[in-house]
């Protein structure tokens, strides 16, 4: 079974195609990231714009990479949710006229779910991207995070699973966007984060860890107001004083042992509750998914404090990406009628 997943949800315009739920065969990213930059943060006009001005492109080199064409293709998927509207159409209204000119059936695809399945691959034929040496065993414990999300999900099975818990406000992903943004770091918020951090005391600022009536459940808002008052007390204002003023007011060596600080505290807290889900459940096996699975602490961590060995995916298959779209649907999942498919941005699992 070979499928060709399509992935729009926010700024990366993305195709890939997937044989057998487990062998990449091409994988091809647009990303519209740099024009975001300056901003802060996604535009969504100027995502969806960037979109429409790349998917055919993609599409057609994702079939030029693996050497295919539409008659080696058995079934395309698409993300219909969750996401922002704009980019999200622009992918299921290509999705659904690829379907209907070639004949082919149509999947729609969870984007949450679908980037557990990363996890998936075990061959991949794109030499910039490595898969798995085996796939994941059921039950299996997912840990999904990313700048929209964070979620802890038992998988019983393909398609079926408990969703434990997950944040009451702010994904961790967003919460590192705010915080950067805080510290005067660009965007994306992880990374530059991340960086600073290797150079700052992760200890040097007690920051709170939230707790939640939810056993499973997260919170990141009040990390983030908590980094705000720590700068505002530091360089000597009030609460009054407006954050996008306080990078300019803050030492370098502030900065970097602020950025350490948080990271810790709000990987911990992804960490502990898995620890805890893990240590009720007992899962076969333990699986992250997002983009802040790229994050170098938090797979170290993670290597830390579970018992059960996790095999991390590819940092390029924890962004937003077609192959865990199509790999998705490579499992048992319901096709959808290409003329009424419609998306959904607020769909959750």
């Amino acid at each position: 079974m070979v499928i060709l997943g399509i992935e729009s949800s926010c700024d990366e315009t993305a195709v890939a195609i997937v044989r057998d739920g487990r062998e990449l065969v091409s994988n091809v990213v647009a990303s519209s990231m740099d024009q975001h930059v300056i901003y802060g943060g996604v535009v969504p006009e100027i995502a969806a714009r960037s979109h429409i001005e790349v998917i055919i492109p993609t599409v057609d080199e994702a079939l030029r990479q693996a050497d295919m064409t539409w008659d080696d293709i058995d079934g395309i998927a698409v993300t219909y949710g969750a996401g922002l509207g704009g980019s999200l159409l622009i992918g299921v209204v290509t999705a659904r006229t690829l379907a209907l000119t070639f004949g082919k059936p149509l999947y729609p695809v969870n984007h949450v779910e679908a980037h557990v399945y990363a996890n998936f691959l075990t061959v991949s034929d794109v030499p910039a991207v490595s898969a798995r040496s085996e796939q994941p065993a059921f039950p299996m414990l997912a840990i999904i995070v990313s700048g929209g999300h964070s979620q802890l999900a038992l998988f019983q099975d393909h398609g079926t699973y408990e969703l434990l818990g997950q944040t009451q406000d702010d994904a961790i992903g967003e919460a590192f966007d705010k915080v950067a943004k805080i510290l005067g770091l660009p965007y994306p918020g992880g990374p530059s984060i991340a960086k600073a951090a290797q150079e700052g005391d992760a200890y040097a600022y007690s920051l709170p860890k939230a707790k939640m009536s939810g056993e499973y459940d997260f919170s990141f808002s009040g990390l983030k107001t908590a980094v705000l008052r720590l700068a505002q007390q530091l360089i000597g204002e009030d609460f009054t004083f407006p954050s996008f003023k306080l990078a300019e007011r803050l030492t370098e060596k502030q900065k970097v042992d602020i950025a350490a600080s948080f990271q810790r505290i709000a990987i911990e807290t992804i960490v502990g509750k898995a620890l805890l889900a893990y240590e009720r459940y007992a899962p076969a096996s333990v699986v992250i998914a997002g983009g802040v699975a790229a994050s170098q602490e938090l797979r170290r961590q993670l290597l830390e404090s579970l018992p059960s060995p996790i095999e991390f995916p590819d940092f390029k298959l924890c962004t937003d990406n077609g192959a865990m779209v199509a790999t998705r649907a490579c499992f048992p999942l319901k096709t959808a009628d290409p003329f009424s498919l419609d998306i959904n941005p607020n769909l959750s699992m």
